[in-house]
């Protein structure tokens, strides 16, 4: 589903918002004035708080799953070449989507809002089998190994990036980086998780135990 540039900007808002306060905690008068639009206008494009958190869900796993779709079908570029394209995404898209990734470890937690865990089982499972085209890519033209865990595979690859995006202060602490400007430490992390993953990624894929 494609979403005009007022439904974006409420669904940024409210992604906000979300991540700060909780869904329970936020009401729609605050989205309504996070986002500078009058209440009618979250009603007539969303129907209700849990709709617009639905759609939230839905415009960022469809990016994310149209990012996968646009590396399987690349032709020009290697499988291994692939998976590191894959990880530098996630690693930018857990940077500079921080607030959703708050929202979506929170929902998949509590696990109590049943559309929005369908949602997620969805992308997730979606999500896979295209990683898992990926992989079989790979292993078709030998640069692979056989036997790989891809469910493994995605979890660690989210768990690492997702872990360190979230405690980066904790990693400024303990490596003495506390007077590194922001945005230099933005660049720093990723080029360590980017470095530390690819080496990783290579042995399981290509190191038969």
């Amino acid at each position: 589903m494609e979403y005009n540039d007022k439904q974006v900007q409420i669904m940024e808002a409210a992604e906000q918002l979300f991540a700060e306060k909780g869904f329970d905690g936020t009401s729609v008068r605050d989205i309504s004035d996070k986002a500078a639009v009058n209440l009618a206008m979250i009603s007539y494009y969303f129907g209700s708080k849990e709709k617009l958190l639905e759609a939230l869900f839905s415009y960022r796993s469809e990016n994310s799953v149209m990012k996968v779709e646009s590396l399987l079908y690349d032709k020009e570029t290697s499988p291994l070449q692939k998976v590191y394209h894959l990880i530098d995404y996630y690693i930018d898209k857990f940077q500079n989507q921080t607030c959703f990734h708050k929202i979506m470890s929170r929902e998949q937690v509590h696990n109590h809002r049943n559309t929005v865990t369908e949602l997620i089982q969805q992308f997730k499972k979606r999500n896979q089998e295209l990683v898992k085209k990926l992989i079989h890519e790979g292993q078709k033209s030998g640069e692979f190994k056989k036997n790989v865990d891809v469910p493994i595979m995605m979890a660690t690859l989210v768990g690492t990036v997702s872990h360190l995006v979230t405690t980066q202060h904790y990693y400024k602490e303990m490596n003495n980086l506390q007077s590194m400007p922001d945005e230099e430490f933005k660049k720093l992390l990723k080029k360590k998780l980017s470095h530390h993953l690819k080496f990783l990624f290579k042995a399981i894929l290509t190191h038969e135990a």
